[in-house]
């Protein structure tokens, strides 16, 4: 059995003037009487941002002044995980739609303050910028509807809110650049004696922790770090302890997390004996007694004082 919106469909269709296109889309245009907006096809056809962009930045037009429309936002609002929804708004500033820029208020605070464009294309050429109208677009085709029941009065717009009540946009860290990975360590002398316990050490990691399987050319990757640390002193034990505790569940990248934790974690080269004597104390001088008058002085040798040096030498 049909619905009544299937039928009111057929209708349709049936007042579209001139034949129907035999595939493809086909457009029934009913004019909105209020909450729409205006979407250049440039940005809806645009051939160089992904279909995210496009929706991204449809919707981003479409709300009032004042609206969050940064990555937490919008992933909040919409099934889209941050690092596809971080592309998209990358994508809309490339092609000029979106801009984000940081701005210091009369009363010192640093705000992010975005902009939407609606025609770059436009602003570029200097076209001129005209507040916000509601508008009424005619009908592309005249369907043969029901009469429409009475619309109610459109509901005011939100008042903007002022830009320093947002606190700034602050980027997540999955996309802010990375620091550069820190490089394996390598042992002063590679031997083979060393190698071949750097090696036995990374396949036996297994029977330890049953999630760190390396392959063969994970070993052999990986042996010069651990023999690092063997060169430094370390013992065994407690290597594969640094290298087997507290895992990430599930470890997605064993090799990765080995290569990791042997670069940040690598210790210092044991100290020798010369490193861990005490420092010698700078020798002191002891007091003399002057055996003019009796006054304590430090010399190393006994004798006068300087005063009595001084009067000795003015007499003379």
């Amino acid at each position: 059995m049909a619905t009544q919106h299937d039928i009111a469909l057929t209708h349709a269709l049936t007042g579209i003037p001139g034949p129907l296109p035999p595939s493809g889309v086909i457009h029934v245009a009913i004019p909105h009487a209020n909450r729409f907006t205006i979407v250049g096809n440039h940005l809806a056809q645009h051939d160089g941002l992904s279909l995210t962009a496009i929706g991204i930045g449809v919707h981003i037009q479409s709300l009032p002044a004042g609206s969050q429309v940064g990555i937490k936002a919008l992933t909040a609002r919409f099934a889209e995980g941050e690092t596809a929804i971080a592309a998209a708004l990358r994508e809309l500033e490339t092609h000029g739609y979106l801009h984000r820029t940081r701005a210091r208020l009369a009363n010192g605070r640093m705000v992010t303050r975005t902009v939407f464009c609606n025609q770059p294309g436009a602003l570029l050429r200097g076209g001129t910028v005209v507040p916000p109208m509601r508008v009424t677009v005619p009908p592309v085709l005249t369907p043969v509807v029901p009469a429409p029941a009475p619309v109610p009065p459109p509901a005011p717009e939100p008042t903007p809110v002022p830009e320093a009540a947002h606190p700034p946009v602050r980027v997540p860290s999955r996309i802010a650049p990375k620091p550069p990975r820190r490089p394996l360590p390598q042992p002063r002398e590679l031997t083979p004696e060393l190698h071949r316990a750097a090696s036995a050490l990374l396949a036996d990691l297994r029977r330890h922790a049953p999630e760190l399987v390396l392959s063969e050319d994970d070993v052999e990757e990986l042996a010069p770090g651990a023999a690092a640390w063997l060169e430094r002193g370390a013992h065994p034990d407690a290597i594969r302890h640094a290298l087997t505790t507290e895992l990430p569940q599930p470890p997605k990248y064993p090799a990765k997390i080995v290569r990791h934790r042997l670069a940040v974690l690598l210790p210092p080269p044991l100290p020798g004996a010369r490193e861990l004597a005490p420092a010698r104390r700078a020798p002191v001088t002891p007091f003399q007694t002057c055996e003019g008058c009796d006054r304590a002085f430090r010399s190393p040798d006994p004798g006068h004082c300087r005063d009595c040096r001084a009067q000795y030498w003015e007499a003379a």
